[in-house]
């Protein structure tokens, strides 16, 4: 093995924290990883690290040794990347992490499309609503639904994702449909749980904000779970239309307030600030960001619908 296999491999430790994470997602053995730092030590001849049945934590000449491959690690890679380009073929592997609803529902037949396009890059899909470490579990790329304020991370803009207050024809019926937000806190609440605050926040068409709060009836940490509550005539529910789109348009779900807006948010595309970016990880946002635009298919279909309904 080269120095630079060995400058990867105690990055790889360093930024996972432990031995037996970083040989996880290196895909070797515990072992070898051992192996490797103590044949590195002895090669330069000082400790990097000192290592303890929790924690790992670095020596001045580590600290030194982990700054510099850094920097030379990304030179390679970016060296290799720009001569790769010139062919424009994608190799390598590429780890992404995404929200689980949305990957379940749009980003399945995106990355069919971009495997298609560039079949010699191996893809690494992690699918879960709560925020990863991207430097720690050894994340390439993450795409989130957020408001970002994370400074430690590079973020780009994929496409917009909006709201809507829903819930069931059958709900509305009994309960009553809201005509005023302040009517909103005296409905069943199926809340998000992911979302700190329990209260919503809708702008009339006068510019005008109304702040509601509100006692949850029923919590959860996924929207797809909430949702087939929300169609069950449990509640009301704050929904990406990206999740409420279908429902809405089959007549499962109405939505409530249709005239109020609900703040927006961004699909961002976030990676490490302290990294080159390598072409792959470029182009996989190029992508869906050209795939998805400014005006996500599932708005075009649901304004569509609603220009339908009116019209009827």
């Amino acid at each position: 093995m080269g120095q630079l296999e060995e400058m990867q491999i105690f990055v790889r430790v360093v930024e996972a924290g432990s031995i037996s994470r970083a040989a996880e997602q290196l895909g070797v053995a515990k072992s070898v990883v051992s192996r490797r730092l103590s044949a590195l030590e002895k090669r330069l001849g000082s400790s990097l690290m000192q290592r303890t049945t929790r924690r790992l934590s670095l020596s001045d000449a580590g600290q030194q040794f982990y700054q510099r491959s850094l920097g030379i690690i990304d030179e390679v890679d970016q060296l290799n990347q720009d001569a790769s380009c010139q062919e424009q073929t994608l190799t390598g592997s590429l780890h992404i992490a995404v929200p689980l609803s949305f990957g379940q529902a749009h980003l399945s037949s995106a990355f069919d499309a971009f495997m298609q396009l560039h079949p010699q890059l191996k893809l690494k899909v992690s699918l879960a609503d709560s925020q990863h470490n991207l430097v720690a579990e050894g994340i390439d790329l993450a795409l989130r639904i957020a408001e970002l304020k994370d400074s430690s991370l590079k973020a780009k803009k994929i496409t917009p994702i909006n709201f809507a207050l829903v819930a069931s024809p059958a709900y509305l019926a009994k309960h009553g449909r809201p005509t005023k937000p302040e009517q909103l806190s005296q409905h069943q609440v199926l809340h998000y749980s992911l979302r700190s605050a329990a209260s919503w926040q809708l702008s009339d068409n006068k510019g005008k904000v109304h702040q509601v709060a509100y006692q949850p009836h029923i919590s959860a940490n996924n929207g797809d779970f909430l949702q087939d509550l929300a169609i069950a005539g449990h509640g009301i529910a704050h929904t990406p239309s990206f999740i409420a789109w279908q429902a809405i348009a089959k007549g499962e779900l109405e939505i409530v307030l249709p005239e109020y807006k609900l703040p927006a948010l961004h699909a961002w595309a976030v990676y490490p600030n302290t990294r080159y970016l390598p072409h792959r990880s470029r182009v996989m946002i190029d992508f869906l960001a050209q795939r998805f635009g400014l005006n996500p298919y599932w708005d075009q279909a649901l304004s569509q619908h609603l220009n339908r309904a009116k019209a009827d």
